[in-house]
């Protein structure tokens, strides 16, 4: 098995950190660095953590699940990092099969099962469907933090993830949209082992949809700004026939949507100007 290391970010889990641990360890051996990132846990995280033989790194104060992963990428030193959460969701087992594949791609996404009808699902089959939209790549789970990655092609788009929960999204457009291969692997799809989530469905998913769409406008501008263009266009297209049908004049509501029209696809080309100039400093920087 190749040197890896295991980056775990952790807030206030007590309750599971030692049991995850303690799995790891007993699926890859005790030959193993696992670097615990505590966001500023009020419990026992961090100390029992170290108890469990894992180095811990803890911020002085909260900051979020994504700066976890950028404090845990900085801090490790191998080419191969394998990320996934503290709550137990993310199954050690599943370990090997991410890593059976890293070889012959840049990174190896968990993949869950969807098929059970609740609202999460529901959510993310949506995201899953409007990022496959974005990249044009069948994309099966957009938000799994559970993953294999080659730590120096991760380490160039550090600046592009964010803080709170998004960061999975972020990491995964980042790979797609710069040529960079993804597969996707099925894991285990269990529920946490003891608390509560720290994601709220409602106020979570909203803020994460916005996300999303500022995401997928920063990789792929054109598939985002072209749809809502050729909305504009052709509802003034249609208000223009129908007024001239009925009235026998070309209104200012028509000339309204017909230049906004315009006004969106061409700021969708100067977007996809700037984004090409980024992404090929970043390839350079690679």
């Amino acid at each position: 098995m190749q040197k890896i290391e295991i980056v775990i970010p952790a807030y206030n889990e007590e309750e599971n950190i030692g049991q995850l641990l303690q799995d790891i360890y007993a699926t890859l051996g005790k030959d193993l660095r696992i670097l615990v990132i505590d966001d500023a846990s009020s419990d026992k995280t961090a100390e029992i953590a170290r108890q469990y033989g894992a180095e811990v790194i803890q911020h002085p104060y909260r900051i979020g699940n994504g700066a976890c992963i950028k404090t845990g990428l900085r801090n490790t030193a191998s080419e191969i990092i394998v990320l996934m959460d503290a709550d137990g969701q993310h199954r050690p087992q599943d370990i090997p099969r991410l890593l059976k594949q890293i070889d012959n791609f840049d990174m190896v996404v968990g993949q869950r099962d969807f098929s059970g009808f609740t609202l999460r699902n529901l959510a993310n089959i949506i995201y899953n469907v409007f990022a496959s939209y974005v990249t044009q790549f069948k994309i099966k789970d957009l938000t799994c933090g559970f993953r294999a990655v080659k730590r120096m092609i991760a380490l160039k788009f550090l600046y592009l993830l964010p803080n709170g929960f998004s960061y999975p999204a972020t990491l995964t457009l980042a790979f797609l949209r710069s040529g960079r291969t993804i597969k996707y692997v099925p894991i285990s799809n269990a529920p946490r082992l003891k608390g509560k989530s720290k994601i709220r469905l409602f106020q979570d998913g909203a803020r994460f949809f916005i996300i999303i769409t500022k995401i997928a406008t920063l990789f792929s501008p054109l598939r985002v700004f072209i749809p809502i263009s050729l909305f504009f266009f052709l509802s003034g297209l249609t208000y223009y026939l129908y007024t001239y049908i009925t009235q026998h004049r070309f209104t200012n509501m028509a000339v309204f949507l017909l230049t906004t029209a315009i006004l969106i696809f061409m700021l969708g080309l100067i977007s996809e100007q700037i984004n090409q100039l980024r992404m090929e400093k970043t390839e350079e920087d690679i």
